[in-house]
């Protein structure tokens, strides 16, 4: 199949969708890729880059795409670039089609399949198209990293001959894989944590990290469908704000991951908890693009509440774009193969370029747009799309 690679442009991206390693394998394979001047530049690979791994390269988004049975990105493109994507090409990216209803409609009235990249279902047999998970990675890593350069005490005891420096504190909200990376971030670098999540499975690996589980009886489970968290009672959320405050506190630094899919993030610590928090502690609130889990946080922005540091910085996985960009890579690399068909046996006609199983669950889960119409179903009702 062939293969575009264009140009990410949203504000302060720095990933790309394929990297040259990723490129050299699938032009090995037998596809043909074409790669936008300048999409892997800030991913520290440049063009000449491609062009040894077997890449062609075009000037402009427009002819890189042109012909294309299938477009890899990384951020879902704009109404107007879809523009660009040629009819009944399928598209490959993250979507989050809750908040791009307009890019949905654009691609299904254009007739652009749409295979989103968050939509993958979360079974074992496509962990490694699972992209979501391998950007919590980047950014649980990275929120225990600004963590500890915003906060002004070491994380690790150290006996020194001025005296001996306790250890930080961090309180690591949502053990989803975020949660988990940074918890291991942060005890690597010396701090003691304490998590919470509401799943009890999430709460026993955080503790396998070395992490104290906080428990709270909420009188109610916190499992959602696929692995995630449901939404909590108003009661429940109540209790676990409440459990949480003291700890929150007591604390050093605050870490909080906590997002349920197709809705505002639920909000765990309060403005009153935010007060009486430690002069100079630090929250780094990966849902600061959702409404927040702290109140008081500023999606985009680094601001002061009272003497405490909040943390909102957006796409954290853009700040390591080197790896980023790596491990993304790699789930389209599982993707393409996933899509490729067979080959055909001898006397049976070539089959299209890329391979579409309706009866397939990966297929059928990710597939957000397809055949002019519009799959998924939180989308398709929000549209008054027919189903």
């Amino acid at each position: 199949m062939r293969i575009a690679v264009p140009k990410e442009r949203q504000a302060g991206e720095t990933r790309v969708a394929l990297t040259p390693d990723v490129v050299q394998r699938l032009t090995k394979q037998g596809h043909e890729i074409v790669v936008e001047s300048g999409a892997g530049a800030s991913a520290g690979a440049p063009d000449s880059a491609y062009t040894d791994a077997g890449a062609r390269i075009a000037p402009d988004a427009a002819s890189a795409q042109a012909g294309a049975d299938l477009v890899v990105r990384v951020n879902p493109p704009s109404a107007a670039e879809i523009a660009d994507v040629p009819q009944g090409a399928l598209l490959t990216s993250f979507l989050f089609p809750a908040t791009h209803a307009d890019e949905v409609r654009a691609a299904r009235e254009r007739g652009i399949g749409w295979f989103a990249m968050d939509l993958v279902p979360r079974i074992t047999r496509a962990q490694a198209m699972d992209a979501l998970s391998s950007m919590s990675t980047v950014a649980g890593y990275r929120a225990a990293l600004l963590a500890a350069w915003h906060l002004g005490r070491f994380f690790p005891m150290l006996m020194t001959a001025a005296g001996t420096i306790p250890p930080s504190r961090v309180v690591v909200c949502g053990v989803g894989v975020a949660g988990l990376q940074a918890i291991a971030t942060c005890r690597r670098l010396g701090a003691i944590v304490e998590a919470y999540d509401v799943r009890a499975e999430a709460r026993e690996q955080a503790r396998s990290l070395g992490a104290e589980s906080i428990e709270v009886d909420l009188g109610e489970a916190g499992e959602g469908s696929g692995g995630y968290a449901r939404e909590l009672s108003p009661d429940a959320l109540r209790k676990l704000e409440a459990a949480l405050a003291e700890r929150v506190k007591k604390a050093d630094a605050v870490i909080t991951t906590a997002l349920i899919p197709g809705r505002p993030a639920p909000r765990l610590v309060d403005a009153e908890t935010v007060a009486a928090m430690r002069p100079g502690a630090v929250v780094v609130d990966l849902a600061a693009e959702a409404g927040g889990n702290v109140a008081g946080t500023v999606a985009g922005e680094v601001v002061n509440v009272g003497g405490v540091t909040l943390v909102g910085t957006l796409n954290l996985p853009a700040t390591m774009a080197l790896d980023a960009s790596r491990m993304y890579a790699r789930n389209i690399q599982d993707v393409v193969r996933h899509l490729t068909p067979a080959k055909p046996a001898e006397g049976e006609a070539a089959p299209a370029p890329v391979h579409i199983d309706l009866d397939d669950e990966i297929t059928t889960g990710a597939l957000a747009v397809y055949g002019g119409e519009v799959r998924h179903a939180p989308t398709r009702e929000a549209l008054g799309a027919a189903s």
